[in-house]
């Protein structure tokens, strides 16, 4: 169950190690998995499988420092405590939910402890 859906205005591309332009288009809230799970979806073009140039192995450092460094303040500046941290990248925006087998989505999950994520295995 989906309990908030927050887009947010960001215009700007959110700086990240591999230097490709991350954008953040929402944060949701959600408690489907029997916990609460804080969702931070970001459109990344270069992801993509067509032209990308961003591997998955170039963005899995972009997500771990988007949790720390972006996910973690919002969480705490809004009182939000989740059991799991979910870091998203896609190549266009797909609405949450929903299959399109032509858009490129990363993935990782995390467990807030104090000031850092920590990776979580599926």
């Amino acid at each position: 169950m989906l309990i908030l859906a927050t887009p947010l205005l960001a215009d700007d591309p959110f700086p990240v190690p591999s230097g490709q332009n991350v954008t953040l288009t929402e944060v949701l809230l959600d408690e489907a998995p029997g916990e609460l799970w804080a969702r931070f979806r970001f459109v990344a073009p270069a992801i993509t499988r067509e032209t990308g140039s961003v591997s998955y192995d170039l963005a899995g450092p972009d997500m771990d420092h988007l949790c720390d460094a972006l996910a973690l303040p919002y969480l705490a500046s809004h009182a939000i405590t989740p059991a799991r941290v979910v870091i998203s990248l896609m190549d266009r925006p797909v609405t949450f939910g929903a299959q399109d087998p032509a858009a490129t989505q990363f993935f990782e999950t995390y467990r807030p402890q104090g000031a850092r994520c920590i990776w979580e295995e599926f």
